[in-house]
């Protein structure tokens, strides 16, 4: 799986297309699901007035914003963060709707859809009957989400990031068997033969009474020399 981007974005609103901005942009690097620690974070003058829906969404100011860098100042240096990784976001149409509208607009070429993961839609598959927002998802698999007063996109990337390793198996990937300082190498690996796996030190003692056996021998030898059934006699001395 190697290295990923998940990212997360505030806006002045809803569509990309009808004059709103993206205003900040939050990436986390993730490398086969874990965390790296590294982050690219900025917040952008969307040279525009910001709805008071918006603001109460996310409480980023017009006045706050004014004297930040345009998008077009940082895309260079989000594209080199993003890299050629596979980009993952949750409702992901609405964050890639956005961040190639701005892509667009300073110039640069659109992200391919082929490149991205959604993670709502992960979610909606796999608890098909539940709400499937972060914070649903953060509740549902026990994150922390103490420090998201208002929606932010770094720190809102960093829950989609621990939301992510848990939709992929997360915690139970090892269906709880390396515990107390098991080592990992102990677990049968996936290509590591069965043949013995299951077999009994002791076989179990049989159920059925001697007279019993006898009697279901004598209505098998009854169906003739060719019946399947014989093979499934178990006698003393082999099969009959």
């Amino acid at each position: 799986m190697a290295r990923e981007i998940v990212f997360d974005t505030e806006t002045t609103g809803l569509n990309p297309l009808g004059g709103d901005r993206i205003v900040e942009i939050g990436c986390v690097e993730i490398d086969n699901s874990i965390s790296t620690g590294k982050v690219f974070h900025a917040y952008m003058n969307p040279e525009r007035d910001m709805p008071e829906g918006a603001f109460r969404v996310h409480g980023l100011s017009t006045e706050f914003l004014a004297d930040k860098p345009l998008f077009s100042a940082i895309a260079e240096d989000l594209l080199n963060f993003i890299g050629d990784s596979r980009l993952i976001a949750h409702n992901a149409s609405f964050d890639m709707g956005f961040l190639n509208a701005e892509l667009t607009r300073s110039g640069h070429v659109a992200i391919g859809q082929e490149r991205v993961v959604d993670t709502l839609v992960i979610a909606r598959r796999k608890h098909p009957y539940a709400s499937n927002s972060l914070d649903a998802l953060c509740q549902r698999y026990n994150i922390d989400t103490s420090r998201r007063i208002k929606h932010g996109a770094l720190l809102d990337a960093e829950l989609l990031a621990e939301v992510y390793s848990e939709l992929l198996g997360g915690r139970q990937t090892t269906l709880g068997l390396v515990e107390n300082g098991q080592a990992e190498d102990s677990i049968i690996a996936p290509d590591q033969s069965y043949g013995n796996a299951h077999k009994r030190p002791v076989e179990l003692p049989a159920r059925l009474l001697a007279a019993e056996q006898k009697s279901h021998e004598a209505f098998i030898a009854e169906l003739g020399t060719d019946s399947v059934w014989r093979k499934y006699i178990r006698a003393a001395g082999g099969d009959s």
